[in-house]
């Protein structure tokens, strides 16, 4: 298995440009095309507003100032940073939000299983669940990820017109370029970040920091957001749950 945080930083780049550079040649006919054959509508069960079944919600830089204006207690560094320098500070491409403690980890805002900021709500959430990542299957070839948890909720094959579904899929584009750019972004502050502090990913100390998390030691999160970090101290772990 290749560990991500060990491809360097340039090669990093490179491949995130590449998607970006595929995902303007996706064509937004073909995305509408699969969200009608879906057909998927949303039945209110919640289960995609779960950290057991949809992982972490994360926050595009003018969602972070939203969360902050409704409730600046509602934001996380995501989970699983990026790198970690030989003086044991991580570093993490952005906010996610928090979840309440229960056994489900359901969003901050779900309350009796409603959306409680549903017009707020955010571009992932509005989107869900026609994602388009490039991945390798089970064989290794890589294709486009278009749908999240098919088949696990919600129901299928009901009538979406032509309009409807080339606006969510306009929508679901201009998102997944916001997301790869912000991603690029975030790699070019690093790798500026590093070079000017004379700073270093070193795996055995991201490891071992980890482990200390894990035993209670408080750990140093440099989360990058609008362009820049901002330090977070955290004393649970929070930030490797998946």
């Amino acid at each position: 298995m290749i560990i991500v945080s060990l491809i360097p930083i340039p090669y990093r780049i490179t491949a995130l440009t590449e998607e970006k550079n595929a995902l303007f040649e996706y064509p937004v006919h073909r995305l509408a095309d699969v969200i009608r054959e879906v057909g998927f509508r949303c039945t209110g069960c919640a289960k995609c507003c779960s950290r057991v079944f949809n992982g972490h919600v994360f926050l595009l830089d003018q969602e972070v100032a939203v969360v902050r204006a409704i409730d600046p207690n509602a934001i996380e560094p995501a989970p699983d940073p990026e790198f970690c320098d030989q003086n044991g500070t991580f570093y993490v491409s952005g906010y996610s939000l928090k979840v309440q403690d229960d056994e489900s980890g359901s969003c901050w805002f779900l309350n009796k299983g409603k959306c409680s900021i549903y017009d707020r709500r955010f571009s992932i959430c509005r989107i869900y669940p026609y994602m388009l990542h490039r991945e390798p299957d089970e064989r290794g070839n890589i294709d486009w990820r278009q749908i999240s948890g098919l088949d696990k909720h919600g129901e299928y094959n009901t009538a979406i017109t032509e309009e409807e579904s080339l606006t969510i899929a306009r929508v679901t584009l201009e998102y997944e370029h916001a997301f790869l750019d912000h991603q690029i972004a975030f790699l070019d502050c690093v790798q500026d970040w590093f070079a000017r502090h004379q700073l270093r990913h070193v795996q055995k100390i991201y490891d071992t920091r980890l482990r200390q998390l894990r035993k209670g030691v408080p750990i140093t999160v440099m989360v990058y957001t609008d362009g820049n970090f901002e330090k977070c101290q955290i004393c649970t772990d929070t930030i490797s749950r998946k």
